[in-house]
């Protein structure tokens, strides 16, 4: 399947604006990945939990953080008062896309961890893992792309 122009252009906008994204984040959390020392409000585990979050733990910062940038991805339909079920999918493809990207970015942007402390270890709030990544990185990445290149 062949990616237009216009969606190299939006794929190289998301990876950018997702670097930023880890770098903020990196300077609110620092060295304590998944808000464990932020003051925020978390949820006791529930099954649900583990198919949204992937088993990690539910923080308000992380709802409002994903709800935020969800609520960002469809700006352009506010902007043109036009939404299509083809714009929907490629908007949701860009906010996955996104995540898997800001999160990878998170490591390996971060001095306290970089790309090798991506491990069960040093991430245990990433639960479940296939080889050397997060499950959610695999589910999310192909769904994203997916969704992303649906015509």
């Amino acid at each position: 399947m062949e990616i237009a122009p216009f969606d190299w252009l939006l794929l190289v906008f998301v990876v950018f604006v997702s670097a930023l994204w880890a770098l903020l984040e990196i300077q609110i959390e620092g060295p304590h990945g998944w808000a464990r020392n932020l003051p925020t409000w978390r949820l006791n585990k529930k099954p649900w939990m583990d198919f949204f979050y992937g088993g990690a733990e539910v923080t308000g910062y992380h709802v409002y953080a994903f709800g935020g940038i969800l609520l960002l991805f469809h700006l352009p339909f506010v902007w043109n008062a036009s939404w299509s079920w083809r714009g929907e999918a490629h908007c949701l493809g860009a906010f996955s896309l996104f995540w898997v990207m800001e999160d990878y970015l998170w490591f390996v942007l971060n001095p306290h961890f970089g790309h090798r402390a991506l491990t069960p270890e040093r991430a245990p709030w990433h639960r479940c893992w296939i080889g050397k990544l997060p499950v959610n990185y695999y589910i999310s990445g192909i769904t994203g792309l997916a969704l992303f290149l649906i015509r």
